[in-house]
């Protein structure tokens, strides 16, 4: 693989924190269902509210288009390599992102940005952040640098900082903070 240790370290972080939820090693559909338990307890979302069902549905197809995507030895479960993998394709093409990359993305920003105001602020993204077990005031640190100093962070902003954080090699670059870490 021609993946720097540094970007290594930034997809292994998102791999173990936000998606392989169980800690098996490996992310399945399990670890998607914890995931959409996680985000509902958060949002205080009962079954019955309709953006618990909302959530469910958004993320089986993220789910499903990461499978597909990903699992190349069609075992059920997407490993580590095979992440990573992936993920450098796209960060050598972005204008290769798929659906599922485009919808985890928005699903992110939309669970970030609480007041549906259309920007994500410091206390948004710390909170969805520290929910994953992360520190909050390293979260609120993490918040200054990709924002730059600025109150809040736009969708379009965020689609940019996105792209950043698969592709970005400087250490500095303001999108290797969109998931609550300041450093690797």
């Amino acid at each position: 693989m021609s993946i720097s240790d540094f970007r290594k370290k930034k997809l292994l972080f998102l791999f173990n924190v936000f998606f392989d939820v169980n800690q098996s090693g490996e992310i399945d559909l399990k670890d998607f269902e914890l995931a959409i338990e996680r985000v509902c307890k958060l949002r205080g979302w009962s079954p019955e509210h309709p953006k618990n069902k909302e959530t469910h549905d958004i993320m089986l197809k993220i789910w499903e288009g990461l499978r597909e995507k990903a699992d190349k030895d069609n075992d059920g479960q997407v490993s580590v390599d095979e992440w990573c993998i992936m993920w450098d394709a796209y960060a050598k093409d972005p204008t290769s992102v798929h659906d599922w990359q485009d919808r985890y993305m928005n699903f992110m920003f939309d669970l970030e940005d609480a007041s549906n105001d259309g920007g994500i602020d410091a206390n948004e993204f710390a909170l969805v952040c520290s929910s994953y077990g992360l520190d909050k005031n390293e979260c609120q640190e993490a918040f200054k640098k990709m924002s730059k100093g600025e109150s809040e962070v736009t969708r379009e902003q965020f689609a940019n900082l996105w792209r950043e954080y698969f592709s970005a090699e400087d250490v500095n670059a303001p999108g290797n903070f969109i998931f609550g870490k300041t450093t690797f």
